[in-house]
């Protein structure tokens, strides 16, 4: 459950962000936001490690000198920076010169100082190229802070950036800024720029609640007390990751030491920066994730590429929410690309088998896999229905979970959720039907957590609810053409009431009876005051 007190700092930040960004668009604004943001992170983080690393030696901030302390530790202490930062990179694996620490940026930004904008742009840098020892180069690569959206001049950008980090750094200095902190205000803001960003949105966000189902669902097996172990996963993988959301739902579900490593691939450079930043800003250590830039169907991660079955890596759980429906051009050799040769290819018109069996063909034996699909993977035709009759026939899927229309902030689509496993036990397919469980909210639909608890209990306990529920046999499903559509197997039909015909003539005999009765009494009124005129002859 997210901190109220971070929530808030989200929404303070988000403020700042409503009120300065004026006519720049809402994604552009995004990067420098979440930069800044990132930059204080890491910077909060280094001091830390430097003033327990120089312990009495750290200097005091002085009233009077408007350097940080590191500032003056390096002036007086010239000739031990060197060992210095050797003894940082192996502490917290990198290093951030004192003038590009956030307290010194935000001080240039406080007093306007024309030096912001290159000091800035040599702290990125640095940080990109020579900071740190593992894989982190490029972080900053898609923060243009030479973009004439910030102003024409060098004159007019440096002023804007001076007062976009000035509020920053004000709306920061109102509240805890540990790593929980900043961690839910970034996951708050990516929320916020999501909801404004329409079908961008897709490429970079699934909203917490749907996080929250497919995380609960691949951690149920690993968290049964069967063995008397400590709940944990070795590997999970989404591979296609976007900011990084997903995974953390998961390893926020297993706690910070229940997951051996964390796995993303993601194809758009601005989104695998920002699912970097995320996993630091979550307090996921350098050693503990990796996140590889790429193209997923095209298989061009080495790490992945691996031939021989005993080396292939394997994860216990994979989660994703790939792009729904997407086009995709496969190479000519592809069909017989281990991924996809035991079932076949997905239509060009349609990646989205393709995205599911590339993720399948990793897990685990005693994995899971949950994925994000567009309804129509459960009953379109042609190479499609193959490929689904072949999963069905290998008894790999196991439950089917539709959801309510519009919970996306990309598009307003039913989708539903695949649960995929490689040594199923129940020769059965659970079907869940909880398009109809949600709250009407102004933008997007809403799922609460009796609505996701409910998805996940009935998930877990197998457990059968008229119009909500039900297992299905695989005779019956091969019986309707391997289609998975839902409404095939739960009817969604409210039953009518049976009518008892014999109360309902007498209650209309009885109607009729008032009605003359009243009509009678008011015509008699009528009568006596000379209102009602009476047919010829009476």
């Amino acid at each position: 459950m997210t901190n109220p007190n971070h929530q808030q700092l989200g929404k303070t930040l988000w403020n700042i962000a409503d009120q300065l960004r004026g006519a720049m668009n809402a994604d552009d604004f995004r990067d420098y936001m979440l930069a800044f943001l990132f930059l204080r992170y890491l910077s909060d983080n280094y001091e830390a490690a430097a003033k327990k690393e120089l312990g009495r030696d750290y200097p005091a901030i002085s009233a009077g000198d408007p350097r940080v302390p590191l500032a003056i530790w390096y002036a007086n202490n010239p000739a031990d920076v060197v060992d210095f930062e050797k003894q940082m990179r192996r502490k917290v694996h990198y290093v951030i010169k004192p003038a590009h620490l956030w307290a010194n940026i935000a001080n240039l930004a406080r007093n306007q100082s024309g030096d912001l904008l290159d000091t800035l742009r040599d702290g990125f840098k640095y940080i990109e190229n020579e900071s740190f020892e593992s894989t982190f180069q490029g972080l900053f690569s898609e923060i243009n802070l030479g973009s004439d959206k910030l102003g024409r001049t060098h004159a007019d950008k440096n002023k804007t950036l001076c007062e976009i980090i000035k509020e920053i750094a004000k709306g920061l200095a109102e509240f805890s800024t540990s790593v929980d902190a900043l961690g839910d205000a970034y996951e708050y803001l990516i929320g916020q720029f999501a909801a404004g960003s329409g079908k961008k949105a897709g490429e970079f966000y699934t909203p917490q609640q749907i996080s929250t189902i497919l995380s609960r669902i691949v951690t149920l097996d690993s968290q049964e007390p069967k063995t008397g172990k400590v709940p944990h996963l070795g590997r999970i993988l989404d591979f296609a990751c976007g900011s990084g959301s997903l995974l953390l739902n998961v390893r926020k579900q297993m706690g910070p030491r229940g997951i051996g490593k964390i796995f993303g691939q993601e194809k758009n450079i601005t989104t695998y920066n920002l699912a970097r930043m995320n996993m630091l800003l979550h307090g996921v250590k350098d050693t503990e994730f990796e996140i590889y830039h790429g193209d997923t169907l095209s298989n061009d991660w080495d790490f992945l590429r691996e031939t021989n079955p005993a080396k292939m890596p394997k994860f216990d759980a994979v989660v994703a929410n790939p792009p729904f429906s997407y086009r995709w051009e496969p190479k000519a050799d592809v069909a017989d690309d281990v991924r996809f040769k035991n079932h076949g290819l997905a239509p060009k018109s349609a990646a989205d088998f393709a995205f599911l069996l590339h993720g399948f063909h990793y897990l685990a034996d005693q994995g899971v896999m949950a994925i994000i699909l567009p309804h129509g993977v459960l009953f379109r035709g042609g190479a499609e229905e193959r490929i689904r009759t072949k999963l069905l026939k290998d008894s790999r899927i196991d439950t089917v979970i539709g959801l309510p229309a519009n919970l996306f902030y990309s598009t307003g689509i039913p989708v539903c959720i695949l649960v995929l496993k490689k040594c199923k036990k129940p020769d059965d397919v659970l079907f869940i039907n909880a398009a109809e469980h949600f709250e009407k909210s102004k933008r997007q639909n809403v799922l609460l957590d009796e609505h996701i608890d409910k998805i996940v209990e009935t998930y877990q306990h197998r457990r059968e609810e008229p119009r909500y529920s039900k297992r299905v046999s695989l005779e019956r499903i091969a019986e309707e053409g391997y289609n998975l559509n839902i409404s095939r197997y739960i009817s969604t039909a409210q039953e009518e009431p049976e009518i008892d015909l014999a109360a309902t003539h007498a209650r209309l005999v009885e109607l009729d009876k008032n009605i003359r009765s009243a009509s009678t009494k008011h015509n008699a009124f009528l009568k006596e005051l000379g209102l009602l005129e009476l047919p010829n002859g009476d």
